[in-house]
């Protein structure tokens, strides 16, 4: 039976390849080479870091046999909240509506202060002028309010073309480096995988690579604004987890080669991310590198449009549940996107920001790296569940036929929740703390979980027509049309 959504539901005509231009966005691939992959390379997995992104990218594509199968009988704006309500119950769902808008807030908060400061670092380095970082970021967050407010579909055509860039500088880079260095650009130990119980660390390694697909999920929250979400989403996951992990394969594989199997790692240690703008002035030149700078920031900025996005779905999703105030829960009349949650994302960001620059707070370090740590795990755990709650649904429902669609869930919560206790463990090296302060952080999310399914309770007992509706708004047949 079709339900009626208060407030309106969304709706939209995403194509496929739109959703896909969002969710790459969301995992900045270009960010996330820079990051990412010299600290695989010196702290992770080491030479075997190309195979590992692709034992990364297995992980999440067994994930997403269950995820797309799921996707036929759940869709709606809630995305993994939707599909825990299912699998586990409203109780688990409560708690983790909550920590998706605590995760994807806090990853949005990382790219505001990130597009800052490498932008500020821009203007100083190339032209001399010292421009305060948070003026930046008050600029990003001005262009994505208008944006966020608006039809994810004009976001979507932005976003191709900044993914497009984005890409396309990193894969100059890459030829270059093969045409230069031909077959040695491809070193062949790279691709023994069982060189990384020699070579590096594979906790560490799972950790780092699993982190560069942070963003991949949220095609789900898409599924009310896209024209066949049946079809569309499913191929979104497939398309970007295949592509994710080739690019940072090749990427992290070409590195390698460029840099000499035994160097690679104290060249990655020693320069992080310059590692690419040195390898950029070695193969390409000065201006590759000046390019890959603002490239920098274009991703950044690409990647906070897409998180924003998310954000706001996840808080209108859980606010028309009333989980969150009712109010965010109604869409835009005309329009039909989650304004209202939109501006209080915006409103959350532009806050934010003039706490940090208020209090004279470096926005990288002080930030980008603690809230990258609290998103991240955040979006682990999130996974790690959802992955455990669509084995659940299919496990009770005896459907489908197909036994991956439970094998492969169920592999991957596995490896989920090792990536979520390595992070704990080593959540001071993923965000570069110094503090042991830092471990508070993961405890934050516990009670925000805790929070949320004990309001879940109180609402079964206090108002058990409200405690009903979690979870119900987002079957395929409440969708309008």
């Amino acid at each position: 039976m079709t339900q009626h959504v208060q407030g309106g539901a969304l709706s939209g005509n995403l194509s496929t390849l739109k959703v896909v231009a969002m969710v790459v966005a969301a995992a900045a691939p270009l960010g996330a080479v820079l990051g990412m992959v010299p600290l695989t390379l010196f702290l992770g997995a080491g030479a075997s870091t190309p195979v590992m992104y692709v034992f990364a990218g297995i992980i999440l594509l067994l994930f997403s046999v269950g995820y797309a199968a799921i996707s036929q009988h759940v869709s709606g704006a809630g995305g993994f909240y939707d599909y825990i309500a299912r699998g586990l119950g409203r109780v688990p769902a409560a708690g983790a509506g909550l920590v998706a808008v605590v995760a994807y807030n806090a990853m949005t908060l990382a790219l505001v202060s990130g597009v800052g400061y490498f932008a500020s670092l821009n203007m100083h380095d190339m032209a001399g002028i010292d421009v305060p970082w948070w003026l930046f970021s008050f600029v990003s967050t001005a262009i994505i309010a208008v944006l966020g407010y608006r039809s994810a579909e004009l976001a979507g055509s932005i976003l191709r073309i900044l993914i497009t860039l984005e890409l396309g500088i990193l894969l100059v880079l890459v030829l270059a480096i093969i045409a230069q260095k031909g077959a040695a650009a491809f070193p062949l130990v790279s691709l023994d995988p069982t060189a990384i119980f020699t070579t590096g660390s594979v906790g560490l390694g799972l950790m780092f690579a699993l982190s560069s697909f942070i963003g991949f999920e949220s095609a789900a929250i898409y599924a009310e604004e896209t024209a066949d979400p049946q079809k569309s989403i499913p191929q979104a996951t497939y398309l970007t987890v295949i592509v994710v992990s080739l690019f940072f394969a090749l990427v992290s594989w070409v590195t390698i080669g460029a840099l000499g199997v035994e160097k690679a790692a104290d060249v990655a240690r020693d320069m992080q991310g310059g590692v690419y703008f040195m390898l950029s002035d070695m193969f390409v030149g000065k201006g590759l590198s000046v390019v890959l700078s603002l490239t920098v920031v274009t991703s950044l900025f690409a990647s906070q449009l897409a998180l924003h996005n998310a954000s706001s779905r996840y808080m209108y999703a859980i606010g028309r549940e009333k989980l969150l105030p009712h109010w965010l829960g109604h869409a835009h009349q005309i329009r039909k996107t989650p304004s209202r949650a939109s501006v209080v994302q915006t409103a959350i960001t532009v806050a934010a920001i003039i706490f940090y620059a208020g209090l004279g707070l470096d926005p990288y370090l002080q930030m980008t790296t603690s809230m990258i740590g609290l998103g991240t795990l955040g979006i682990f755990i999130l996974q790690a569940a959802a992955s455990i709650a669509i084995v659940a649904y299919f496990w009770t429902r005896r459907e489908p036929a197909n036994p991956m669609v439970i094998i492969g869930p169920a592999i991957a919560a596995v490896m989920l929740v090792l990536a979520s206790a390595l992070t704990i463990q080593n959540f001071k090296v993923l965000t570069g703390a110094t503090s042991d302060w830092i471990y508070v952080v993961p405890f934050v999310l516990l009670a925000i979980a805790l929070a949320g399914a004990a309001y879940a309770l109180w609402l079964r007992s206090k108002y058990p027509t409200v405690y009903a509706a979690i979870g119900t708004l987002s079957d395929i047949e409440a969708l309008p049309g």
